[in-house]
């Protein structure tokens, strides 16, 4: 008869101990995932978008912009820390200034992905719906291969624009809007 070990899962703070010499990683319920560094297309699309939305964001006041290096913890017991390409959080639900480093402790209002070539379809399903059962309102998931962007919301159906569409920011980023084709650089 054989036992099966149980697997020793981290917790966030002995995550933030590790030294993974800047290796990009997350914590994924207790478990360790280490994350190779994307391509050419995804940075690109990825500082697109942030300049795009991060000029909007700051003259209006609406909030903060996070850049993918944010640790965010999203679940407790097991532990959770992911960091997405951009999340933005609302201005009155911002936690107060600590001086002391720390994953941030709230919800992003958005969340945006942008899919790398080496990104599973499952992978990316899970990350949505992980972010959405943690209560993010709307994530953006870029698809640079096809121009695409699919529109996440908790309890509605997605939807999928293509360059020729705008993207909004709904009730989440009140007033945003481009054309997905500069998202592209189209």
């Amino acid at each position: 008869m054989s036992s099966i070990m149980p697997k020793h899962l981290l917790t966030a703070e002995q995550f933030a101990a590790l030294p993974l010499a800047g290796l990009r990683s997350e914590l994924i319920q207790g478990e360790l995932r280490t994350l190779p560094p994307t391509f050419e297309d995804h940075g690109e699309i990825t500082m697109r978008l942030s300049v795009i939305l991060g000029q909007y964001v700051l003259a209006q006041r609406l909030g903060k912009l996070y850049a993918a290096e944010t640790g965010f913890l999203i679940a407790r017991d097991p532990d959770t820390v992911r960091a997405p390409d951009i999340a933005f959080i609302a201005q009155a639900r911002l936690s107060a200034p600590r001086s002391a480093p720390r994953w941030v402790p709230t919800i992003p209002d958005l969340v945006v992905e942008v899919v790398s070539s080496s990104d599973r379809p499952a992978e990316v399903s899970a990350k949505v719906a992980m972010w959405l059962a943690a209560g993010v309102r709307l994530v953006w998931v870029v698809r640079p291969e096809d121009h695409t962007i699919e529109v996440h919301r908790p309890h509605a159906p997605s939807a999928i624009l293509t360059e020729a569409a705008t993207l909004d920011g709904a009730d989440v980023v009140p007033g945003f809007a481009t054309p997905v084709a500069t998202i592209f650089g189209l």
